[in-house]
C-alpha cells in the first residue's frame, strides 16, 4: 500500500494537506460563521450595494448572498468528493503517471468554490456580471472544473474502459 500512496502523494497532499482539507475547513468554517455572524456577510453585502447602486438591481442582494452560500456548499462537497476519488485512484490499476496526473487534477478541483467566494467579494462593488466575468473568478472556476473533469475522465476511462492500465506480462 505504501507504493500506492507514494504514487498519488502529490494529489493526496493537495487533497489532504492542502486544497481539500482547507476546502473542508473553509466550507465548515463558513457554515459556522453563517450561524454565528451571518449579519457580518449581509452587512458587507448591504454596504457594497448601497455604495454602488448604479451596478445593482432588485435581485442583487439575494443573488450575491447566494454566492457566499454556494462557496460554502461547494467547498465541503467537492472536498469530500475529491478525497473519495483520490482513494479510488490510489487502488486502481492505473499507471503511476496517470495516477499522479488524475490525483493532482482532482486536488485542483478544490479551487472551484473559491470562484464563488470571489464573486461574493467582488459583486457588491462591481455588480454581478462583472464579478462573474472577472479574471480571478474565471481562473478559479476553470482551474477547478477543469481539474475535476480531467481527473474524473482519467479515472473513469481506467475503471470502465481499461485505459491507462499497467501492462501485465
Amino acid at each position: 500500500m505504501t507504493k500506492e500512496i507514494q504514487i498519488v502523494k502529490v494529489g493526496l497532499g493537495l487533497v489532504l494537506l492542502g486544497l481539500v482539507l482547507l476546502g473542508l475547513v473553509f466550507g465548515v468554517g463558513m457554515g459556522i460563521i453563517f450561524g454565528l455572524k451571518e449579519d457580518f456577510f449581509k452587512s458587507y453585502l448591504a454596504q457594497g450595494i448601497a455604495a454602488n447602486p448604479e451596478v445593482h438591481d432588485a435581485k442583487s442582494t439575494g443573488k450575491i448572498w447566494r454566492y457566499a452560500q454556494r462557496a460554502h456548499f461547494h467547498a465541503t462537497g467537492i472536498a469530500a468528493f475529491s478525497l473519495g476519488l483520490i482513494i479510488l485512484i490510489m487502488f486502481s490499476e492505473m499507471k503511476s503517471t496517470y495516477k499522479k496526473v488524475s490525483a493532482i487534477a482532482l486536488g485542483l478541483g478544490s479551487l472551484y468554490p473559491l470562484s464563488w467566494l470571489a464573486m461574493f467579494v467582488l459583486a457588491p462593488v462591481m455588480g454581478r456580471g462583472p464579478a462573474h466575468d472577472h479574471i480571478l473568478t474565471e481562473i478559479l472556476a476553470y482551474a477547478g472544473v477543469g481539474g475535476l473533469v480531467i481527473g474524473g475522465y482519467v479515472l473513469c476511462a481506467n475503471l470502465f474502459l481499461g485505459f491507462f492500465r499497467v501492462k501485465t506480462p
